[in-house]
């Protein structure tokens, strides 16, 4: 009998080290709390700096949870994503756009961000255009933080040099049309400059080729029901035309290795006459005291751009962890909403606030006053379109037979609108 009980004492006193140990490790991981990733392209800077700044200030407010931080570029950036994605080593919070983020969406590689439009949310921004560009049409999976409109930037002095500023209008809202680009064209082909690159060499910044291309003659990238794509319409066939042509005599750089990364350099540095993939964000990255940079809208034959734009914004992965996608969720808020860092957030990436509650953020700027006034051109926003990423491979695969001469205008532009819009189904 005395045996049988020591046996069952010592039964119960393992039973309850176990139980004790098992509330260590309960105790032990709760402590630790949760780690989630971040991913950003570098729209807040290129240093990282205000990055560690905000994940600094969360981590406070929010002891149980860590940020780590990696940034990744414009270039090897998006087939960086793709890797982890297939590879199932996503991070849990990316900072991008529209086009990619609704794609991951659609394939089912992120956490729905639907409890974040609440009702004032949703008011707060006021527009249904920029509210759409967030959500394939029944779920939102990305919360947007800023907004900006997509144009060019020009190297006055240079233009001034070469006989072409006299073609620009420098006054009121500063449009301009197709008619004065050719002659500004003619007048660096006198010159032996390049005013703009046409740049292909991959898919980074290509939203500057095509808003130029689809100004010049009032083309449009898809029709208007968003069903097909149309790069083989008329008038984007005569914008081709014209493109081909000022390449052929040196006022276009046919940028056949580049992409816009290196045609924002070559712009900074004086090589080239102008940018085409201009913005807030760029203009911050890439000013210089060289010459100076005059921002314009994209010129249009009837006078009246038609300006894609920039919607800045969050997205979160399904990692299969709750409580990481609520991390997740969480951190974006606070870099959004916040309010101390949401103003912030939004005045670093150089745009406007989607939040009309957050006011003027830029008082006295002048230029920022310009550039807000230019939502009244925003373009239907075609980046949302099942099949986008696809049509971008297309898209700069037609520019390079184009200016290489490989197909004729109308066969490549006839072949990038067959396999884009085939891509939509």
């Amino acid at each position: 009998m005395k045996k049988l009980l020591c046996a069952a004492l010592a039964v119960s006193l393992l039973a309850t080290g176990l139980m004790g140990c098992q509330k260590k490790e309960s105790a032990a991981a709760s402590d630790a709390g949760t780690t989630i990733t971040w991913w950003a392209f570098p729209t807040f800077g290129n240093e990282a700096v205000y990055e560690k700044q905000v994940i600094a200030a969360f981590e406070a407010a929010n002891p149980g949870i860590k940020v780590k931080l990696e940034t990744i570029d414009f270039t090897s950036g998006p087939d960086k994503i793709t890797a982890a994605i297939e590879g199932g080593t996503a991070p849990d919070v990316l900072f991008d756009a529209p086009g990619r983020i609704i794609e991951y969406g659609r394939n089912g590689r992120l956490v729905a961000l639907d409890d974040m439009f609440t009702e004032a949310f949703r008011s707060d921004v006021g527009n249904d255009a920029l509210l759409s560009s967030c959500s394939d049409g029944t779920t939102y999976w990305m919360y947007p933080l800023s907004v900006s409109p997509f144009c060019m930037s020009i190297n006055k002095e240079m233009w001034d040099e070469v006989g072409a500023l006299q073609y620009v209008n420098l006054e009121g809202d500063r449009t301009w049309t197709t008619d004065n680009f050719i002659k500004a064209l003619d007048a660096f082909a006198k010159a032996g400059k390049p005013a703009v690159s046409v740049y292909c060499g991959g898919q980074g910044g290509d939203q500057g080729t095509r808003a130029l291309i689809t100004n010049l003659y009032s083309g449009a990238m898809a029709n208007s029901t968003m069903t097909a794509y149309t790069m083989d319409s008329p008038e984007n066939i005569k914008a081709l035309e014209l493109i081909k042509t000022y390449a052929e005599k040196g006022a276009v750089d046919k940028g056949i290795s580049i992409v816009a990364a290196d045609e924002l350099q070559l712009y900074q540095q004086g090589i080239l006459g102008s940018s085409i993939c201009w913005g807030t964000s760029n203009a911050i990255n890439y000013a210089t005291d060289a010459f100076t940079q005059v921002t314009l809208p994209f010129p249009s034959d009837d006078g009246v751009p038609e300006l894609e734009y920039l919607v800045n914004g969050f997205c979160v992965f399904d990692n299969k962890d709750a409580a990481r996608a609520d991390a997740a969720k969480k951190f974006i808020a606070f870099i959004c909403d916040d309010i101390e860092w949401g103003p912030k957030s939004v005045i670093q990436s150089g745009a406007f606030p989607v939040r009309s509650s957050f006011g003027n953020l830029y008082p006295g700027n002048d230029e920022y006053a310009l550039l807000s006034s230019w939502a009244s051109y925003y373009g239907p926003y075609y980046n949302t379109m099942k099949g986008f990423s696809g049509m971008r491979t297309e898209w700069w695969n037609m520019l390079q037979n184009i200016l290489t001469g490989s197909k004729t205008i109308s066969e490549a532009a006839a072949d990038c609108a067959a396999k884009s819009t085939a891509g939509i189904k």
